[in-house]
């Protein structure tokens, strides 16, 4: 199978062959990458100062492919060894393109910074496309990207034009586009068009599809169809996808690495396309389904907003919500500015030492960490596979000495007294209340506000009357994660939050987080506690 890459200096006033220095690979050589089904060589047909073309050829061996799979797969035994795939462009080619062109799909470029950076005039070629929906469907997908479309589809004979055409189109994409987007727009269309992947779907799948998707896929008008044919129709794995992308921006560039923070429940599927990866029943095929409320999946909704913060873990779950912030909403994502004004606010009040309950993946130490007056930082979380996440996201083990003297990681139950929880002068609940059952936050605020006592406590959770700004939330699904046992108005949290400081002898003052609404609040409300006597932002 095969994939050209060119560009044309007539319309810029750069030598078309620095496309070799995004691409990261010397036009004067032929490269070869072996895979793990055949072999990926790399080569320039072309390569002058007016125009240069980079090309993909992907030799898949078919005996090798079909020793690599589970006993599983859903190819039935023949089909193994006579099929397309070492002709036409689908899955496989789109894991060749990541692997063979990982930095350029990054968008760095140390030779040439600015260039990877901006858009250049490019034409793409594919001349064998499995298509399922026809050229029309290849229109559909890559014009409201910014591309010009040439969709033709192939013949099934040439000979015999009466049998019609093939489920194959020859594709050219024509468009001003940056390298590091086409790159990644190819890595997750091409399996969407073929509409199958030929590998085994896993929970970071997800994971895959929000990196490569972040800055375009959220506002594409057929976010649906690319999240369900990309996700195999695992509907568990397809309601993960839709709440983290209502959070990103379609600016918002996290690179090629932003936060993983999902702990999602293991799918009982068999790894079969067409089937639910929850239940293991077989799942309808409808092009553009609706999302679908329950899920029993725990996402760190840290991660998953638009107009704030970083991903977190529940304490319940290990995984706190993920919510998002209405289209008109400033780009920053809502994760990132509720990370960013909990910071903010253990700063203001002079604290030094700082344990983060329920840290999932770890992003808020991450952003602790980088400031040296934090000199004590904790991280506390129930799940271990979220502890495991947060050492490696953090590199714990490349961490320099003083640095990692100052963060320590551990498994706690928030509902529990443990005496690891105490001597901080702050501890951060970040998203985390609400993925506690009712009954059971009495038994929290003992530990935190009563066993642990820390002079400050800040508190985020999400604002339920700020959840008709999100079109994401249809009717029959009221809150913004499926593992939330409950969401609170501004007055509910404000009347909780006060029996909580009189209780325990604190006092409270309130903040929004992300873009406040004149008509129903910010997105994500914050409560500051302070020790009666301490310095406090202001009584609430």
């Amino acid at each position: 199978m095969l994939l050209t890459i060119s560009t044309d200096s007539s319309v810029t006033s750069r030598p078309a062959t620095d496309l070799g220095f995004l691409l990261h690979k010397h036009p004067d050589r032929v490269q070869e990458f072996v895979q793990s089904f055949g072999t990926a060589r790399v080569f320039y047909p072309e390569a002058t100062e007016r125009r240069c073309t980079a090309a993909l050829l992907l030799d898949v061996d078919s005996v090798r492919l079909a020793r690599s799979r589970g006993k599983t797969a859903p190819d039935f035994s023949l089909g193994q060894y006579v099929n397309d795939r070492p002709y036409a462009a689908s899955s496989l080619l789109a894991v060749a393109l990541a692997d063979v062109f990982r930095t350029a799909r990054s968008g760095r470029c140390a030779a040439r910074p600015e260039l990877a950076a901006a858009p250049l005039p490019l034409e793409i070629r594919l001349p064998a496309l499995p298509c399922r929906g026809g050229a029309a469907l290849a229109h559909r997908l890559f014009e409201p990207l910014g591309w010009e479309v040439a969709a033709e589809a192939v013949p099934l004979d040439e000979g015999f034009p009466e049998w019609g055409d093939s489920r194959y189109v020859r594709l050219a994409l024509r468009g001003e586009v940056r390298l590091a987007d086409a790159l990644n727009q190819l890595y997750v269309l091409l399996p969407v068009l073929d509409d199958a992947k030929h590998y085994w779907l896993a929970g970071d799948e997800v994971d895959k599809l929000v990196r490569a998707g972040g800055g375009w896929l959220a506002g594409h008008p057929e976010k649906r169809l690319i999240t369900h044919r990309y996700l195999g129709r695992r509907r568990a794995l397809e309601r993960t996808a839709f709440a983290r992308l209502a959070e990103l921006g379609d600016d918002v560039e996290e690179a090629l690495e932003p936060p993983v923070d999902e702990e999602v429940v293991p799918e009982r599927g068999d790894g079969v396309t067409g089937t639910d990866g929850v239940t293991g029943a077989d799942v309808s095929d409808p092009e553009a389904p609706a999302v679908a409320e329950g899920l029993n999946e725990h996402v760190d909704e840290r991660t998953t907003e638009h107009a704030g913060e970083a991903p977190h873990d529940s304490p319940a779950s290990g995984t706190p919500d993920g919510d998002a912030t209405g289209p008109d909403a400033a780009r920053v994502p809502l994760n990132v500015l509720r990370r960013d004004a909990v910071v903010a606010a253990v700063e203001e009040l002079g604290a030094r030492t700082v344990i983060d309950l329920g840290c999932g993946s770890g992003q808020l130490l991450s952003a602790l960490l980088a400031r040296p007056a934090f000199t004590r930082i904790a991280g506390a979380d129930v799940s271990t596979q979220a502890l495991a996440i947060a050492a490696r996201k953090l590199k714990l083990d490349r961490m320099p000495d003083a640095k990692r003297a100052r963060l320590e990681l551990f498994q706690g139950a928030l509902t529990y007294a443990d005496p690891r929880f105490a001597g901080y002068d702050a501890a951060v609940l970040m998203e985390v209340i609400e993925h506690v059952d009712p009954p059971r936050l009495p038994a929290l605020e003992r530990v935190v506000f009563g066993s642990a006592k820390p002079a400050h406590v800040v508190v985020t959770t999400p604002n339920r009357e700020y959840n008709v700004r999100y079109d994401f939330l249809g009717e029959g699904r009221a809150m913004r994660h499926p593992d939330h046992r409950f969401e609170w108005t501004r007055a509910e949290f404000a009347a909780w939050a006060r029996a909580v400081a009189d209780r325990y002898g604190y006092r409270v003052a309130f903040r929004a987080v992300g873009e406040d609404d004149p008509d129903v609040g910010p997105p994500t409300q914050m409560a500051v506690f302070s020790v009666a006597g301490e310095r406090s932002e202001g009584d609430g």
